[in-house]
């Protein structure tokens, strides 16, 4: 059982400091499930920027560049409504996602919970011990043991936190470039190195000190709870009609009070990671880990009564005694809107062009009368090769009767690259019937057109 604490509530005492808290672990059904998750995460997490799709990495977010790599598709400015599309996308799945199952993102996905609760936690459980013997030496004097471990243990967390800020780094310049950072001397590389001090810094003082104040102060999505649930929604609860009263088993008690099944043992606020208490209600703090879940389970199995005291219910299965959860109108709402946006998106991020051409008049310019009753229009071409490998582009007139004569030609096109040409139209006076005419031209790739151009032609009116 837990030690005899209170733990109300939850990271501050009675004068607004901060409480340390001291999580139990306590390893069922629930945390063996998480641990599984986290290792396949983490092991994501970690391999992703080495891995190459198309000469790709997998994914890159690359702000400083404005360039974003998703499962091997390259987007660039040019792309940029796909982008906020797949944002707007993924903003309504996290809506639909919370409406049906409450905060599970936060227990199973998020970074922040895995590396503290799977990592961060376990090396300080591994060094200084079970909650009891960790806060004994926080509140011991500095001895040789204290500095050994303390030092151990932190030593330890900002290696990881390297580690951590190194991956970080390659999702945001790239794994490539962070390896010459890291094998080429510091001189050549001042702001790469520094930017990977501070992210190491950054981590290692969320993980070792800040911790559960992320979700309980920093992340805005904990908030969001009041909005987005409701009494369908599933989240980790307290079934109340079935434990309450609650109250402590005495033995050989002649005139047992008629009690339900919570023993009132606090085990499930001694193992939570945010330091509430589940059986009063759904709170903003609870991440939906399932730790109260594991924690209460084996209690019940030690006093034998039935599991899940504490498990995923909805305010309305618990009233109604129902097993699964309903299927609302708002959840049904959101799923056809999430799923005609996946659809969108789909189908815009298919038919994404490789090679982005756009042409435009030189700004302020006039048409030129050329030799051979020739009129001719400046314009210039910005192109953007989204591609790994190199390309040939040409522009033809898709009219046989114009002429392209080149300014600035660009024959090539380097990997993921911008160009710029320049180049003279010039079409026949027979062919101008009015000040401002239609014309097109191919964007010929390796001898296949791959785009139609339609522009401005500027000239006088027969």
């Amino acid at each position: 059982m837990a030690e005899e604490v209170n733990y109300y509530h939850q990271t501050t005492d009675q004068n607004g400091k901060r409480r340390w808290l001291y999580p139990l672990i306590r390893i069922d059904q629930w945390y063996k499930y998480r641990s599984y998750v986290a290792y396949f995460l983490l092991v994501f997490l970690f391999a992703a920027p080495y891995i190459r799709i198309n000469g790709h990495q997998l994914l890159l977010f690359n702000i400083i560049e404005r360039k974003f790599i998703l499962f091997g598709q390259v987007f660039w400015p040019q792309d940029f409504f796909i982008i906020v599309l797949i944002s707007l996308t993924a903003l309504v799945g996290i809506v639909l996602f919370t409406s049906a199952f409450g905060r599970i993102f936060c227990g199973w996905i998020c970074p922040q919970t895995i590396f503290l609760e799977m990592v961060f936690r376990r090396i300080e459980v591994w060094i200084e011990g079970e909650p009891a013997a960790r806060k004994k030496l926080d509140n011991s004097p500095w001895t040789k043991d204290k500095i050994i471990k303390k030092t151990s243990k932190h030593l330890i967390y900002v290696a990881i936190s390297f580690f951590i800020a190194n991956t970080f780094l390659a999702y945001v310049i790239g794994s490539a470039e962070l390896w010459q950072i890291i094998k080429e001397p510091v001189s050549q590389h001042v702001s790469g190195f520094i930017s990977i001090w501070l992210f190491t810094a950054a981590f290692y003082y969320v993980f070792a000190h800040f911790r559960e104040l992320v979700c309980i102060v920093a992340c805005p999505y904990g908030r969001l709870q009041g909005v987005l649930l409701d009494q369908n929604s599933l989240v980790v609860a307290y079934h109340y009609l079935r434990g309450e009263p609650r109250g402590r088993i005495k033995k050989n008690d002649p005139n047992p009070p008629q009690l339900g099944d919570c023993v009132d043992c606090n085990l499930c606020v001694a193992v939570c990671p945010t330091g509430i208490d589940i059986r009063e209600g759904t709170q903003l703090e609870c991440v939906n880990c399932t730790a109260c879940i594991d924690a209460c389970n084996q209690v019940m199995d030690k006093v034998n009564r039935p599991r899940n005291l504490i498990g995923y219910y909805s305010e309305e299965m618990i009233k109604n005694n129902e097993r699964s959860p309903r299927l609302t109108l708002r959840m049904k709402a959101y799923g056809v809107i999430i799923l005609l946006m996946i659809g969108v998106s789909t189908f815009f991020i298919l038919t994404k062009k490789d090679i982005d051409v756009n042409v435009l008049r030189a700004a302020g310019s006039m048409y030129q009368e050329q030799p051979n009753n020739f009129i001719s229009n400046l314009y210039t071409a910005e192109l953007v090769n989204k591609t790994s490998k190199p390309t040939k582009i040409d522009f033809v007139p898709e009219n046989k009767n114009h002429k392209i004569q080149w300014v600035q030609k660009v024959d090539s096109l380097a990997p993921e690259s911008t160009s710029k040409a320049t180049f003279f139209l010039l079409v026949p006076q027979t062919d101008i019937n009015k000040t401002k005419t239609s014309v097109n031209i191919e964007v010929v790739q390796n001898g296949e057109v791959i785009d139609r151009i339609e522009t401005n032609f500027l000239g006088p009116v027969n």
